[in-house]
């Protein structure tokens, strides 16, 4: 099998969710349009944020150069960024390694795993993966890969052929690719791997390691020493690098701050330093950091967006650690939760005075707090949606023995397009496959009233919601285009975008 000399699923840069210290709105892909001045001799002036093509806000270490004959060349990264060894090749005959084309072929048109070309085997199904763009036109070339934060309009493959299926790999936030969540651009697209449990290949606990690891005791702090640790530390902990993202989580911690203490380590309102050697954002999964976060009873566990199902290791890592997650984020986390009473939910509190006086309660009280812990202590997860998602899912996170969720992506396009190709040597039509909405939707970012701007970060704070509402545009123009089926240049989709 090809994918299972994966030591774990490939880390996307883009899930630590950070911002480098001192980087630039500029720096994260968004542009201030000056007075009167357009964006490719369109657009609007300064008094919108323009961001000039949605998805690039958190694009720092992924990276690829320019295409040539199709190979893209992947800038040098630090190797544990993406502990993928080489896929194991098919052991075939030589004329078979000749003729690739012999297989149904699935062009990576965003250049995300970097192959120039493997036969890769999915159960009894062959197919051909690769990245090099001269495959464009070959007929056995049924399908095309896209990951989600690369996705973008300077090159589609168009025309599109009746027979060429598009499939979107996107497990992150709308932040990085908000016109992806809109009707007109996810319907695009035939198979989905996304954070909804509703898309084809879902990747909801794509950041949960399996039931053990809920269950495991190893990091947990006695409640005895967590009360003694109390004369040195707040009872809640914050750790964020990406500022202001759309969920406006800063405004509300930096509300709940004038109600209770709270020790924060991250870029985001930082009153604590960690040790130096785990000031580096890739240490948040380093053995001597979860030992800090342990002590504490609370952690403050906010996603940058608030969509259903977007869960990411915010949520996960206080329940591995044995402290209890005050989360905000998915509004439907009651249906991931390990048992009922588990974690605090912020949307079940009006503001964030009741939040603290709440967590106050709790920190006096220790036998309301155990009550949090109970199902740890027990080893019990009680939740039958959450167990029968990591039994069924077909791929492993951080496990050699079966395949990352890239592969698995992988094996469901080629299955699914092999499925169709007997379908039609048996004389019937193919089956369609289509996207709709559920499988990648967001609502609008909304800002929490009652704290004022930060200086620093206003204008990022105030650039989510406009960007939103460009997205809009942009989907709209997009999926036009698309319709079109031919090329199209940039300044043609921005003609669109602006027109009045």
């Amino acid at each position: 099998m090809p994918s299972q000399a994966h030591a774990e699923p490939r880390i996307s840069v883009l899930h630590g969710d950070q911002v480098p210290a001192g980087m630039t709105v500029q720096e994260i892909g968004t542009q201030m349009v000056p007075p009167r001045e357009v964006v490719l001799g369109y657009g609007p002036t300064r008094e919108h944020l323009v961001v000039v093509e949605l998805g690039k806000f958190e694009r720092k270490k992924f990276k690829t150069s320019s295409l040539q004959d199709g190979q893209a060349k992947m800038q040098e990264e630090p190797a544990h960024l993406y502990p993928l060894p080489g896929k194991e090749t098919l052991t075939l005959n030589r004329k078979t390694h000749l003729e690739p084309e012999s297989y149904p072929i699935m062009l990576w048109w965003s250049p995300l795993t970097g192959e120039t070309g493997r036969l890769g085997q999915c159960g009894a199904d062959v197919c051909f993966f690769t990245i090099n763009r001269t495959f464009l036109h070959h007929p056995m070339t049924k399908a095309f890969l896209f990951y989600g934060t690369d996705f973008n309009i300077d090159s589609l493959p168009l025309p599109r052929k009746a027979h060429h299926d598009w499939a979107l790999f996107h497990e992150e936030s709308p932040k990085n690719n908000y016109k992806l969540f809109h009707k007109p651009v996810i319907t695009l697209f035939n198979y989905t791997a996304t954070f909804s449990r509703h898309s084809h290949l879902p990747l909801t606990t794509q950041y949960l390691e399996g039931v053990e690891v809920l269950k495991s005791l190893r990091y947990l702090v006695p409640l005895r020493s967590k009360n003694d640790l109390r004369r040195r530390l707040a009872p809640l902990v914050y750790v964020q690098s990406d500022c202001d993202p759309p969920s406006d989580r800063d405004s509300y911690v930096r509300e709940l701050m004038t109600y209770i203490e709270v020790d924060s380590y991250g870029e985001c309102l930082r009153n604590k330093d960690l040790p130096q050697q785990l000031k580096n954002p890739a240490s948040m999964d380093a053995d001597d950091f979860y030992r800090i976060i342990a002590q504490y009873k609370f952690i403050l566990a906010f996603e940058n967006a608030v969509c259903d199902d977007y869960i990411t290791e915010k949520f996960w890592r206080p329940l591995k650690l044995g402290v209890v997650p005050v989360y905000y984020g998915s509004p439907s986390i009651a249906d991931w939760l390990p048992s009922n009473r588990s974690a605090i939910l912020v949307s079940e509190f009006a503001h964030p005075r009741e939040l603290a006086s709440y967590i106050r309660q709790l920190d006096h009280d220790d036998r309301s707090y155990e009550a949090y812990i109970e199902w740890k202590l027990k080893g019990e997860v009680s939740n039958r949606r959450l167990l029968t998602a990591l039994r069924e899912r077909k791929w492993g996170v951080q496990d050699v023995h079966q395949d990352n969720y890239i592969d698995a992506f992988e094996c469901m396009v080629c299955s699914k397009v092999w499925d169709n190709i007997r379908l039609q040597e048996k004389g019937f039509p193919p089956k369609t496959w289509k996207a709709d909405v559920t499988h990648l939707s967001c609502p609008e970012p909304a800002a929490f009233a009652f704290s004022p701007l930060a200086p620093r970060w206003s204008s990022l704070r105030e650039m989510w919601i406009p960007s939103f509402e460009q997205s809009k545009r942009e989907a709209q123009a997009l999926r036009w285009l698309v319709d079109r089926n031919t090329n199209f240049s940039a300044q043609e989709f921005w003609a669109l975008v602006f027109k009045d």
